[in-house]
């Protein structure tokens, strides 16, 4: 077998002749041998495993010759890590063995250095029994002691006779693995085989159960047939016992409705004498409430009231007093715990009804992303409206100290009102409902807890902001 190949740029010297070593890999041929110097017989064709530990005897002591005893092809080669040197310099590496018989002998005294007795039994001539042929043809090749193309020889024959022991124990093993498939395959067919038995047994099981339950549903058809004559026959009867009993109800429905029509006109007559009842206390109720009026009108006269153009409120906001005045006898008479929103509606109903509120603590809550300008204008227009259409008084409070420019038209009927320096406007909501006197309806907007709690114990209406909100969505 040859030992060189061509390597990349690292091709040895032109001159260089390959004999005995071939890098291809395959062992089955040889390119022009060329006699040894000195010998006239051509290199030994090399088993490849033969071939393979020789490079990798070269390429493990190359780089402990000296770099002048190192052929220049292989200078690069040596320094290639170890793990690459034979794989990737196995041409180079079998061209310099071949063509150099200096360097062959340099690199044969390193390696029988590292064989130990195994070397100096090959230098001799002979291999131990049980030493490995590969190895003892690799060391003959290098060595080349008396005899030692026999040696190579010898292990290309145990190397083939390896070979083709391998080959018949796969063999062996590929057909002993057929029989084992073969035997399961027929154990596998038994199984099914008599899973096949015992499905057919209950197929035939089954069949005959399902022969009986056959007979069983005909017989079973046959007695429902009869039963559904004679249910017909039944259903025939009742029909006709439906058809009188129908008749006798649609007999008694008008009799029924005769004695609705006889109710009908006695209610007609009772309308009548109750509307006319209720004309006299109407009557009455008209002179009662006239009468009445007529009593308020002299009163006022007898204590010459005259007409006033301002209520409580405005007093309130011209006063610069900080404390609170005495709250007035009995407040609880105006008081309710409720916050229903629709609640705001009701009380705004009642007559001469005061209607405060918590400016900010709306327009935040409602339309908080507006700026405070376009907050208050928002919500004193909707409150004029409130105003326009219940014709109540309505204050609307903010917290400043004092008085706001960019302020819309005060709308008719809404009091715009601002707290004074070091008060706010919670007080000044507490003094607004202080000044109105008992018995008159004061309906607070705010959602604020502790607003809501001062003004309920001075008998007002406290409503959340939530009321105002909905109520001024629907104007």
């Amino acid at each position: 077998m040859p030992l060189t190949e061509p390597y990349d740029d690292r091709t040895p010297d032109p001159g260089t002749v390959a004999t005995g070593l071939d890098a291809s890999g395959d062992g089955e041929h040889t390119t022009a041998p060329t006699p040894e110097a000195g010998s006239s017989e051509p290199e030994p064709v090399l088993p490849e495993p033969v071939r393979q530990r020789i490079v990798t005897l070269t390429a493990a002591v190359l780089p402990g010759l000296p770099a002048d005893e190192v052929p220049v092809p292989l200078r690069r080669v040596a320094k290639f890590a170890p793990n690459r040197r034979a794989r990737l310099g196995a041409p180079a590496i079998a061209a310099q063995l071949t063509a150099d018989p200096l360097f062959r002998q340099r690199v044969t005294a390193r390696v029988l250095a590292d064989s130990g007795d195994l070397g100096a039994a090959v230098v001799e001539g002979t291999a131990p029994a049980a030493a490995d042929p590969v190895e003892v043809a690799a060391l003959a090749y290098l060595v080349r002691p008396t005899g030692w193309r026999d040696l190579v020889d010898a292990s290309g024959a145990a190397v083939r006779a390896e070979a083709d022991s391998a080959v018949v124990a796969e063999l062996v093993r590929e057909a002993e693995q057929r029989a084992t498939r073969a035997e399961h395959d027929r154990a596998v067919a038994r199984v099914e085989a008599e899973k096949l038995r015992d499905e057919l047994a209950r197929v035939r099981d089954e069949l005959g159960q399902l022969r009986e339950e056959h007979r069983v549903l005909a017989r079973s058809l046959r007695e429902t047939q009869a039963r559904e004559r004679r249910a017909n026959e039944l259903l025939a009867t009742e029909r006709g016992r439906a058809a009188r009993a129908a008749a006798d109800a649609d007999a008694e429905l008008r009799r029924v409705r005769n004695r609705l029509a006889e109710a009908e006109a006695v209610a007609g007559v009772a309308r009548a004498s109750a509307k006319e009842a209720r004309s006299v206390d109407d009557a009455k109720l008209w002179l009662l409430l006239e009468t009445i009026g007529q009593a308020a009108v002299g009163l006022r006269r007898e204590l010459a009231l005259d007409p006033v153009d301002r209520l409580p409120a405005d007093f309130v906001a011209d006063t610069l007093a900080d404390q609170p005045t005495a709250a007035p006898a009995n407040p609880s008479a105006r008081a309710r715990d409720t916050d229903d929103p629709a609640r705001l509606d009701q009380l705004l109903a009642l007559p001469k009804a005061h209607l405060v509120v918590d400016g900010y603590n709306v327009t935040k809550r409602g339309f908080g992303e507006m700026s405070l300008e376009q907050q208050r204008k928002r919500l004193i227009t909707g409150l004029g409206g409130i105003a326009a259409q219940t014709g109540d008084e309505v204050t609307v409070v903010f917290d400043g100290a004092e008085r706001m420019h960019g302020l819309p038209p005060t709308p008719r009927g809404v009091r715009v009102l601002f707290s004074r320096k070091g008060e706010t406007a919670d007080e000044l909501i507490r003094r607004l409902v202080r000044a109105e006197p008992a018995g008159r309806p004061v309906v607070v907007v705010s959602s604020d807890r502790e607003v809501a709690d001062g003004v309920r114990r001075h008998g007002a209406y406290p409503l959340g902001a939530d009321a105002l909100l909905r109520r001024l969505a629907r104007s």
